[in-house]
């Protein structure tokens, strides 16, 4: 169960800080999906941390943010091994 909490809480601090650096750089959700090949409501999803996602999808985030791939990684995170 823990694995799936730590999972989860990875994915909620991954979408924090796609928002944060959306946010950095004024863009909107619907700017950001025009600058990716992504659709506004699923990066608003993935902001959340509600959607699990691939590697093609971090890709065109870090194209529409214009951040390295490793920038939206950039956050602390504790592994919970209980």
């Amino acid at each position: 169960m823990a694995k799936s909490n730590n999972k989860d809480n990875f994915q909620i601090q991954f979408g924090k800080r796609i928002r944060a650096l959306r946010k950095d750089k004024n863009l909107s959700l619907r700017k950001l999906s025009q600058r990716c090949n992504l659709d506004y409501s699923d990066i608003a999803k993935y902001e959340k941390g509600e959607v699990n996602i691939q590697l093609s999808t971090i890709y065109e985030l870090s194209v529409g943010l214009q951040v390295a791939p490793k920038e939206l990684f950039d956050f602390d995170f504790v592994f919970n091994d209980n």
